[in-house]
């Protein structure tokens, strides 16, 4: 079994309140060297052998189902190196 990883972040030229946050405890927990963008990771299992077609066909449900293209941006489809679900 393959595991193909998507991974979504918020637009860049968008707040994100989530990442804020996050910054925002690393500073009061004395770690401010840090800026901080939350995004989503999706793993997808499959059974057989992932084809340049079967991923296609991710990147296409990654923009029209796991993201939401008004807000965020789908920055990596690929195959998770020696994972196995």
């Amino acid at each position: 079994m393959s595991v193909i990883v998507v991974e979504v972040m918020p637009k860049a030229e968008l707040l994100d309140p989530q990442g804020k946050a996050i910054a925002g405890a690393l500073r009061r927990a004395g770690r401010g060297e840090f800026q901080v963008r939350q995004g989503k990771r999706f793993e997808l299992a499959v059974d057989g052998e992932v084809t340049p077609e079967l991923l296609e066909s991710v990147r296409s449900i990654a923009a029209d189902v796991l993201s939401n293209g008004v807000i965020e941006d789908v920055v990596g489809v690929r195959v998770a190196a020696g994972v196995t679900a």
